[in-house]
């Protein structure tokens, strides 16, 4: 599997940032994934989050198993905003999505969120997870040329 580049890299976590902003616009956290072909050009599926249990990721993982082959998801990345907590990560692992982008660390989100009712962040990094699987997901973030925009978008939305 070819590994996308630094500019692919930067241009979907801007996309996915844009999303999150748009979801956020629509009334829900900020927290946005992208699925993207093989070719690292072709956008198959894009998810805004939709509550505390249906987020963005899981979301988005779940969809494309339904619709993609898991040979077909292994060659794919997932660009997700923040670093995909447990669940996700989990549920990202099960749909077979061989990579996975992030633009800020759960560490950096939990700085925004506190100790929110609606955001009580696990500390179990993504890296972690994969980790303790029998596959080796591609896990590359925190991006830190996209961190401080997206890191804007969350600090706006908690206010913490």
């Amino acid at each position: 599997m070819s590994k996308p580049s630094q500019k692919q890299i930067l241009h979907f976590l801007t996309k996915a940032n844009d999303l999150a902003k748009q979801t956020m616009l629509d009334g829900h956290h900020p927290f946005a994934a992208i699925l993207v072909a093989p070719d690292h050009e072709t956008v198959l599926l894009t998810q805004g989050n939709i509550d505390t249990v249906n987020h963005a990721e899981a979301t988005l993982a779940r969809l494309a198993a339904s619709q993609y082959p898991p040979e077909y998801l292994w060659q794919c990345t997932l660009y997700t905003t923040v670093e995909p907590c447990c669940m996700c990560s989990g549920t990202i692992y099960w749909a077979n999505i061989g990579c996975v982008v992030y633009g800020m660390s759960e560490a950096a989100l939990l700085t925004c969120t506190g100790n929110h009712v609606e955001n009580p962040t696990l500390d179990i990094p993504a890296a972690y997870v994969f980790a303790h699987g029998q596959k080796s997901v591609e896990l590359i973030g925190p991006v830190a040329e996209a961190e401080s925009d997206i890191l804007n978008v969350h600090q706006q939305f908690w206010k913490i």
